[in-house]
């Protein structure tokens, strides 16, 4: 595993633990170049998702651009990384229950809006600009509106 302080890959396991309810081993390592530590997650490769892109590229699932889409409308709102990693393993049993091989970006985003709407409203705005790539401040309001009518 490449260090991300230095670039190294010469590393060793200081401890391995099983993480989100045994979907992942959690590890954390200790560079033997730089003595810096850092976590790694090691997750079973259960299903190969090709996601359709807008203008029609497709592309394999990548769990590390969901969940930093996820992070991101999350920044500086009470949402602990523990919420964050269950968020993304409730979508990914979602997408692989699905039974598809090949899903729609946007269906993802779908799914990803119906769970920040429960997790944090802020969140889900800020998701929801993004996704559905608001132009103006009325397209803000509406989406803002339709939140409020729905509480």
């Amino acid at each position: 595993m490449r260090c991300p302080h230095c670039g190294e890959n010469n590393d060793k396991v200081v401890d391995s633990r099983s993480s989100q309810g045994g979907a992942a081993i959690r590890r954390r390592r200790e560079c033997l170049e730089c003595g810096e530590r850092f976590t790694t997650y090691e997750y079973v490769e259960a299903f190969s998702l090709v996601v359709i892109k807008r203008d029609g590229r497709r592309e394999p699932y990548d769990r590390s651009k969901l969940q930093t889409g996820i992070v991101t409308a999350c920044i500086k709102r009470p949402v602990a990384t523990a919420q964050i990693d269950d968020l993304v393993q409730r979508l990914e049993s979602t997408l692989q229950n699905l039974g598809q091989r090949e899903i729609p970006s946007s269906r993802i985003g779908e799914l990803v809006m119906q769970e920040l709407r429960q997790l944090d409203q802020v969140a889900y705005v800020r998701f929801a600009s993004v996704y559905q790539d608001f132009k103006t401040a009325e397209e803000f309001r509406q989406e803002l509106d339709r939140l409020s009518h729905e509480c």
